[in-house]
């Protein structure tokens, strides 16, 4: 079962991406995303930098420059971080080609730890997959990422278990993975809201 978000299914079309552009595919819809949310004053979140040590630098014209050689000076954490409605957000984004499963070792074992970390310290932290033979793009809490992760003893994520575990994100073309919306779901429930406004529990 697909969780949607209030229980309602949002069809978008993404444009066309040929399959060795698919890797970064994701990654851009995501900044697309955060733009938006950032030019509407909804929420603040970036990619984090990689830190790398430069190696090696050739210079084919005088005024250009050009990195040949490189290195990442740390293990990197995960992909994005921010802050929403006063909470620190931080979650990992993927893209995966099987039609069967999200293999663990597109994780590493230095993200899970940073993923408890971050919950330990009672953040909003989340894994984003997108399935791309399906064009589907799912939420997944990292809470029940690592709990898989570690109890399952298996090797991979199978697709069902995204559709029982993770919800299915909604986008349009100005904001192609809206998972604010998930957020607000699962954090931000509105009408609870408006009962503790209202003096209800």
């Amino acid at each position: 079962m697909i969780n949607y978000p209030n229980g309602k299914k949002k069809n978008w079309t993404s444009n066309h991406t040929s399959a060795g552009g698919r890797g970064m595919k994701l990654e851009s819809d995501i900044n697309t995303t955060n733009q938006w949310y950032l030019s509407n004053d909804t929420a603040v979140v970036h990619k984090k930098p990689t830190p790398i040590t430069i190696v090696k630098v050739d210079y084919p014209k005088r005024s250009a420059a050009k990195i040949t050689e490189a290195y990442f000076k740390l293990p990197s954490t995960t992909d994005y971080n921010g802050a929403y409605r006063g909470r620190y957000l931080d979650f990992e984004a993927k893209e995966c080609a099987s039609k069967a499963s999200f293999p663990f070792k597109s994780l590493h074992p230095h993200q899970i730890s940073h993923l408890e970390a971050v919950l330990k310290q009672q953040a909003i932290a989340f894994l984003i997959v997108r399935f791309t033979q399906f064009d589907e793009t799912y939420y997944v809490p990292a809470d029940r990422v690592i709990d898989y992760w570690q109890n399952s003893g298996t090797s991979s994520y199978p697709y069902a278990w995204f559709k029982e575990n993770g919800y299915l994100i909604p986008g349009s073309y100005v904001n192609p993975v809206d998972y604010i919306q998930i957020v607000d779901q699962l954090y931000f429930d509105p009408q609870k809201e408006r009962n503790s406004s209202n003096g209800y529990k």
